[in-house]
């Protein structure tokens, strides 16, 4: 399978909002919209008003990232503004995760959960089989320009033996510090798609459209065999 590519929306030039997303609608896999609540990490981000008005000028999946401590109340939310895909965090809600799932399955929309460095690929043994994505966070959650966790790799791969293993179908995802100097040994890891933020995309150029080329030609480079 060839990577995917998710730009983090909350790196963008929010300015040029139309513009940006114009010019990746042609190139992103899907969009990664990070939802942050300043409770379950100290930040506050996008929200579902954001992927709403989103919505309106694209139909490139909308894949959010819930780091909130009560997913369940903004689930409906994010359903509501235009979703595709929804992850949260399990440990945010382990006495009701079955029922979430569900509730986003029976919306018709695709449902995730996302792994911090320091959670173990076991832990979504009991879901497995319902979850169409598995996104591990290769950095400590809720802020941009973290230094990169290699302990998160071996995770990636114990994730898709298990998959195989299992016959389940759920994307693997990596997110935090994809960028030209760990695009090599992240791509080793099998790993079927990169959240790419500032340091991997819009840092690379001031026009969107240049800096996504040079950021698949620093893929491209660093991933050659």
């Amino acid at each position: 399978m060839a990577a995917k590519f998710s730009p983090s929306l909350m790196c963008m030039d929010l300015t040029q909002f139309r513009e940006q997303i114009t010019a990746m609608n042609s190139r992103a896999d899907f969009y990664h919209v990070d939802i942050m609540d300043g409770n379950y990490v100290r930040n506050i981000t996008l929200s579902p008003f954001f992927i709403e008005n989103l919505r309106k000028i694209t139909e490139v999946p909308i894949d959010v990232h819930l780091m909130v401590n009560h997913p369940e109340d903004i689930i409906p939310l994010c359903l509501d503004a235009g979703a595709d895909i929804i992850s949260f965090h399990p440990e945010t809600a382990n006495n009701k995760i079955f029922r979430l799932l569900n509730q986003i399955k029976d919306a018709g929309r695709r449902c995730g959960v996302v792994l911090n460095p320091a959670t173990p690929a076991q832990a979504i043994r009991e879901y497995a089989h319902l979850l169409d994505k598995v996104t591990v966070m290769s950095v400590d959650p809720g802020y941009v320009g973290q230094k990169f966790i290699p302990e998160s790799l071996s995770k990636i791969s114990q994730l898709i033996e298990m998959r195989e293993k299992n016959g389940w179908h759920y994307l693997t995802e990596i997110d935090g510090s994809c960028n030209e100097k760990t695009f090599n040994v992240i791509a080793q890891s099998g790993v079927d798609v990169f959240i790419v933020g500032t340091s991997g995309l819009f840092s690379l150029a001031e026009n969107v459209s240049e800096a996504w080329d040079k950021m698949v030609a620093n893929y491209q480079r660093e991933t050659a065999a």
